[in-house]
């Protein structure tokens, strides 16, 4: 069962960074552009350039569609995790101690699954592992270059 369970890991990885991916972009995309419901529910957007608000919703919807296409998915998703523990330290954290009291629960959810693609990688599906493919068929094994001459 172990196995079966091992074989499906990269996939099942590349899903997860898709929805995570997908779920980011779209909480930026609410935010910037006033869809879905809009900044916090109220249907409008958050003025540009307001601080960290606005700075904060680039990043989601930057972030989060280089995580969902799974491209430069590790630095998008250290850039995205230390966006929301930076908006749990500093915006939730100051009502209450625990993200139960304080509605931090997303933030704290969003910083650890980006933070766990940090150390994982994209998985499958992912435009990293297509481009390092492509790159490592094309350069020659080591025994094939030419030395050069001193």
């Amino acid at each position: 069962m172990s196995a079966r369970l091992d074989s499906a890991q990269p996939y099942v990885l590349g899903l997860f960074r898709v929805v995570l991916g997908l779920l980011f972009a779209v909480h930026g995309a609410a935010s910037l552009f006033g869809v879905l419901g809009g900044a916090m529910g109220t249907g409008g957007s958050i003025p540009s350039g307001t601080w960290p608000g606005w700075y904060a919703a680039v990043i989601q919807l930057v972030a989060g569609a280089l995580v969902l296409l799974g491209l430069g998915t590790r630095g998008a998703a250290l850039i995205a995790s230390g966006s929301m523990a930076y908006a749990y330290f500093d915006v939730h954290q100051r009502v209450a101690l625990w993200p139960i009291q304080n509605g931090g629960e997303m933030s704290v959810l969003f910083c650890w699954a980006f933070l766990l693609l940090v150390f994982t990688g994209s998985g499958a599906f992912g435009l990293d592992r297509l481009l390092s493919r492509r790159t490592a068929a094309t350069r020659r094994p080591a025994a094939e270059q030419t030395p050069i001459a001193a």
